[in-house]
């Protein structure tokens, strides 16, 4: 396997006060319970909708963002879901509604679009113990996830993108979900694969908060589902190879303790009649980021249907300042000549996203998203989502320090 060089790919120019994505969280309350979730249902529940609008001041405040993810919990269960969505579309932002989608069904969904949704990021594995569904395995809940894809194109012009939580038990799926997705572009926009963490797999490690030591909670520590080993980027990356030998990544964000680590690792296909032409370059997802800057004063985070599907004018202009992404053009021409009936059906891009969350070095530092974009607020201040809990349970950080 080719190996990984943060050094080749393009550091997306996301900071912590310019990023594509911001994350709200309007509730706590949630209808699933999954393995390795950070979020305690025990929590405070739903927030009125005065204190979600204090949260989208403070972003207003802050932050420049694309999009809005809204989170929890799960956020179909927020009894104002519809409203919210209809402020933060006239706030500027896109919503993004993140959703386990049991709560979905088409006339929510209708109802959610005419307020101005603008995707949903569906989250499924085998950690979930959902009613109905008797799948066993990663690969048996595609259909689950085509259900889902497909309710989104009937309805039409909502970005459709699908969370997986991966472990060491269920890493060797990940081929069969990246072929699946490949097989379905037209209406998957998106595939994110979440590596699993727990404290108990993470090393000898000793709890403080504001030096006192602390017990981690059993909240934590979902090691059953999660198996025993930290998986780590590259591990992914491998079983992706497996499925698609063309992959490779285009652009990522680092950790705050080790550079050259790869948090968010992005890559994008160009998928004509389900055949691969090839992925986005460095050089290509730079130029899409800067000129949307530009013509925007954001970065782009998520892309609508329409856009998704003009992968022949990217491979076209790509084309032009890219060696990389002429490549694909090329590929486009002869794919054409070949199968003269594809030069009226669209070529589909496709996001394929690794998410590889905190780890600890050997001295105790902490390696987190640089620039994260799932940042949300926290009494007024902008903190790590993935780490809420902390401050709700202990009031500050938790800091980890080897043991002796």
């Amino acid at each position: 396997m080719k190996p990984l060089n943060h050094l080749e790919y393009y550091r997306l120019p996301w900071n912590y006060a310019d990023n594509g994505i911001s994350w709200l969280e309007p509730t706590t309350d949630c209808n699933l319970r999954c393995e390795g979730c950070y979020r305690d249902p025990r929590g405070p529940s739903h927030k009125t909708l005065d204190e979600v609008k204090a949260d989208l001041e403070v972003f207003k405040k802050l932050r420049k963002s694309d999009c809005m993810s809204i989170a929890g919990g799960d956020p179909l269960v927020y009894p104002q879901i519809v409203d919210l969505v209809k402020i933060i579309k006239e706030m500027g932002w896109k919503p993004i509604v993140n959703t386990n989608g049991l709560a979905l069904d088409e006339t929510l969904l209708r109802d959610l679009k005419k307020a101005g949704v603008y995707g949903f990021t569906i989250h499924i594995d085998t950690s979930q113990k959902r009613p109905k569904v008797t799948a066993e395995t990663e690969n048996q809940l595609n259909d689950l996830r085509l259900h889902y894809a497909q309710m989104l194109a009937k309805v039409g012009g909502i970005a459709c993108s699908f969370n997986a939580t991966i472990s060491d038990k269920t890493i060797d799926e990940i081929p069969g979900m990246v072929s699946w997705a490949q097989q379905h572009a037209d209406i998957v926009h998106t595939m994110v694969f979440i590596l699993f963490r727990s404290p108990e797999i993470s090393g000898d490690f000793d709890f403080f908060v504001e030096g006192e030591i602390i017990a981690i909670e059993d909240t934590y520590k979902d090691t059953d589902w999660g198996g025993s080993h930290t998986l780590m980027a590259a591990d992914a990356v491998a079983k992706i190879r497996q499925a698609d030998p063309q992959y490779e990544p285009c652009a990522y964000l680092n950790g705050t303790a080790d550079p050259s680590s790869l948090k968010w690792l992005l890559a994008n296909r160009v998928v004509l009649n389900r055949d691969i032409l090839g992925y986005f370059s460095p050089k290509f997802m730079e130029l899409i980021q800067t000129v949307t800057h530009l013509l925007s004063g954001t970065y782009l985070a998520y892309a609508d249907p329409k856009s998704i599907a003009r992968g022949k004018m990217a491979a076209f202009f790509g084309g032009l300042v890219d060696r990389k992404m002429r490549s694909i053009f090329f590929k486009l021409l002869g794919h054409t000549i070949r199968n003269p009936g594809s030069i009226l059906k669209p070529a589909y891009i496709q996001s394929l996203m690794i998410i590889q969350p905190v780890n600890f070095e050997t001295d105790g530092r902490q390696d987190m998203c640089d620039c994260c974009p799932d940042i949300t607020v926290h009494d007024g201040k902008l903190v790590w989502s993935c780490r809420l809990e902390e401050l709700n349970k202990y009031g500050a950080f938790v800091q980890t320090v080897p043991k002796k």
